[in-house]
């Protein structure tokens, strides 16, 4: 088996990413091959990057900042009253600068795991208060979309060992998309249960489409775009699920799904028991 690959700081400006290959030649003798690739102006390249899109990010959400507060203004009343229709299209304002906030942001998240900047601040946290907070946040969304959305947590409350923000995050992203692809009248529900000692399972079950056998896959691919007929009408730009992934993996979890076409599909994570960790 190949060995890993390691990368070797040379001097104080060359970088190298080393690989060691084992080869059976059919002579009885044992061989491998060597490889070094000067990756250096990759990794500048990288960092270019990354500081051009963090940039790029800054910019476009300050603007952004300013334009949700402002509809926030109109709707609350303080320009004057607004009548139905006028509240109605400002809604649909408020929604397409708040869903180009949230791309802003899942880039920016990206870029700068890409770049190791990525770190997770682990605390004692209450996965019931965890779970009402994202449903609370995404009950409007669930109406809308005419989407039940319930929790089947047991008692006692399992205490979680995790970065609040980013386990929100992850649960998020798995419950809008479960609320996209749920057609009205469906349900979606957030469940636990316990994995071993020091893990426990999360679960976001919903009763949509399923997920087409062409496309499992690649479910976790950045910015990955179905083409089935029903999912390629439900937009998104393919990043929920691997923000979702990373994440889980950083707090040393797993995260998986099952999937029946026109039934459902439950994706579940592991993720750790607070054990008195931060004492």
């Amino acid at each position: 088996q190949p060995l890993p690959n390691e990368e070797l700081i040379i001097g104080d400006t060359c970088e190298v990413s080393v690989s060691v290959t084992p080869v059976d030649p059919g002579n009885g003798q044992q061989q491998v091959v060597f490889t070094a690739r000067d990756v250096s102006a990759l990794k500048v390249a990288n960092r270019v990057r990354a500081n051009f899109v963090s940039m790029v990010s800054h910019e476009l959400r300050t603007p952004l900042n300013s334009v949700n507060g402002f509809i926030d203004l109109l709707l609350q009343g303080h320009m004057g009253d607004l009548n139905v229709e006028q509240k109605k299209y400002l809604g649909y304002a408020q929604e397409g600068v708040q869903q180009l906030m949230s791309i802003v942001e899942d880039i920016l998240f990206m870029t700068r795991s890409d770049v190791g900047q990525f770190e997770i601040k682990q605390q004692e946290v209450n996965f019931r208060v965890l779970a009402r907070q994202v449903v609370s946040s995404l009950e409007p969304q669930a109406r809308k979309a005419g989407v039940l959305i319930s929790k089947n947590i047991p008692s006692p409350t399992p205490m979680l060992y995790v970065d609040p923000q980013r386990m929100k995050q992850v649960l998020n992203n798995l419950v809008t998309n479960a609320i996209k692809f749920t057609p009205p009248e469906g349900t979606v529900t957030i469940g636990a249960r316990p994995y071993n000692d020091q893990f426990v399972m999360i679960s976001v079950t919903d009763t949509g489409y399923g997920i087409a056998l062409e496309d499992r896959q690649h479910v976790f691919e950045r910015f990955y775009q179905s083409n089935h007929n029903q999912q390629s009408k439900m937009g998104g730009y393919g990043l929920g699920l691997s923000i979702a992934k990373l994440i889980v993996e950083q707090h040393g979890g797993t995260i998986d799904f099952d999937t029946t076409l026109n039934k459902g599909t439950t994706f579940y994570f592991t993720t750790p028991l607070y054990r008195g960790q931060s004492e």
